[in-house]
């Protein structure tokens, strides 16, 4: 089964817009592939939606609970600095201590590494190609 990481920008559009995103994180629901998370990106996650879109407090209760229900978390053990901002390097962290072989983002830092340790950094569009491959 593939392993992924879904960046808080793929989460937030899955729940908030759907598309590409919604039917990924349909595929983690489903158990067709396996989504690992850590605590430091479920709270991202959280504050993101919290922040920017009108949810009301069990809308995110209950985001939380799906997360919970339906990936792995993890406590990375290592610290990275490998792209410029910190966040990114937490997904990073994330996919390594999850034993991950694709991180699906639409940050263009993360992007722009394309691989990490054998960890594919893929688009969406990137990733559904070879689901459906």
């Amino acid at each position: 089964m593939k392993c992924v990481v879904l960046d808080t920008n793929i989460l937030v559009s899955a729940i908030v817009y759907g598309g590409k995103p919604q039917y990924i994180l349909n595929l983690v629901v489903e158990k067709k592939i396996q989504a690992v998370t850590s605590y430091i990106l479920l709270a991202e996650l959280l504050e993101a939606l919290s922040k920017k879109f009108p949810l009301s407090t069990g809308d995110l209760d209950l985001v939380e609970i799906q997360i919970k229900q339906n990936f792995i978390i993890t406590t990375p053990r290592s610290t990275l600095k490998v792209v410029r901002d910190d966040t990114d390097n937490k997904v990073l962290e994330a996919a390594i201590e999850g034993n991950c072989t694709y991180i699906i983002t639409g940050d263009r830092d993360l992007l722009d590494l394309v691989s990490y340790k054998n960890i594919k950094i893929l688009t969406a569009s990137e990733f559904l190609q070879i689901v459906k491959e």
